[in-house]
């Protein structure tokens, strides 16, 4: 969901779009799985940069702005596959990663060998190595974990950080059409480094949220201007992006579009909880960072904004 570091790309390379007039043959035909608050805006800045992308999602509701923009559609994921050389792939979890992949005509099901398949949800680390050798087993393609950070502005602005694990080569065989979308590509390490890093961001970003909503709900209950914390804070030690971006939007209740949503980030601190037990590592503010949001998930429901954890410290009438 938000925000992380790089390696070698702190200036965004120029889009292929002008390479491929005098080198066409290394310009790779793009796919993109998952339409949603993030697959959306990235596959948008795909087709901005100039590139062939195919596009596929479950419900067609979502396909269609794209198609009107310049996508090709694809009509099931092993299609996508047989019609492009790397696709990226954003879904809610593990659980539709799976299918996406190795249901009735997933990726697997398509000819996979020199092709790669790019990774953006947050999933399990285990589950990331899982799945990649399952896919390499099943049709012969590559597999990069490549989880994002920097929320729905991120992916508008171009601005996401991604954190990768996979093979070196892999990596940068992507990194120009990844730079497309985001600001930072940082390779982490094999496969399931990516998974592992985008945990220690949400263990930051979590608990910034629990945290900033305390103190915004402090000031409003002080009677002090909540709106110019911000401002006030700006350069000292409590300045940060999540004080910039979060708290406007906490105190003036401007949830839509939502940064993320609570399911999200629940989902992604249960993981912290389950990696931490296996690593023998304490996450005592993560944990209570987790159990605030499983509370904002009764009180506000799964799909509002992250942000809404700050209306758990207010009685509504």
């Amino acid at each position: 969901m938000y925000g992380k570091a790089a390696s070698r790309c702190g200036r965004r390379r120029q889009p292929m779009a002008d390479a491929s007039k005098t080198n066409p043959q290394h310009v790779e035909r793009i796919g993109y799985l998952g339409l949603g608050l993030m697959g959306t805006p990235m596959t948008r800045r795909l087709l901005k940069a100039g590139y062939q992308v195919t596009v596929w999602n479950r419900s067609e509701g979502k396909v269609a702005p794209l198609a009107e923009a310049g996508a090709r559609r694809a009509v099931t994921p092993r299609d996508l596959l047989a019609n492009a050389d790397i696709a990226f792939m954003c879904v809610t979890d593990a659980a539709a990663v799976e299918e996406v992949i190795f249901g009735p005509e997933g990726l697997a099901a398509a000819p996979g060998a020199g092709k790669l398949v790019v990774d953006f949800s947050s999933i399990h680390p285990d589950a990331a190595r899982d799945l990649a050798k399952r896919l390499r087993a099943a049709n012969g393609a590559g597999w990069i974990d490549a989880p994002v950070s920097g929320g729905t502005k991120g992916a508008e602005e171009g601005t996401l950080a991604i954190m990768a694990g996979g093979d070196a080569g892999e990596i940068e065989r992507v990194r120009p059409y990844v730079l497309a979308m985001a600001r930072r590509f940082t390779h982490m390490g094999p496969t399931g480094a990516g998974q592992t890093t985008k945990l220690c961001n949400q263990v930051i970003v979590g608990c910034a949220m629990a945290v900033l909503a305390e103190a915004t709900r402090l000031a409003v209950n002080a009677g002090i201007d909540a709106n110019r914390l911000p401002e006030a804070l700006a350069g000292g030690f409590a300045d940060s992006i999540p004080l910039q971006l979060f708290v406007p939007r906490m105190v003036q209740g401007i949830h839509s579009p939502p940064l993320g949503h609570i399911a999200t980030m629940l989902k992604d601190l249960d993981t912290v909880a389950d990696v931490a037990q296996a690593t023998s590592t304490p996450v005592p503010m993560a944990s209570l960072a987790g159990q605030l949001f499983r509370l904002a998930k009764v009180a506000r429901g799964a799909e509002a904004d992250a942000l809404e954890i700050y209306k758990l410290s207010v009685a509504e009438s």
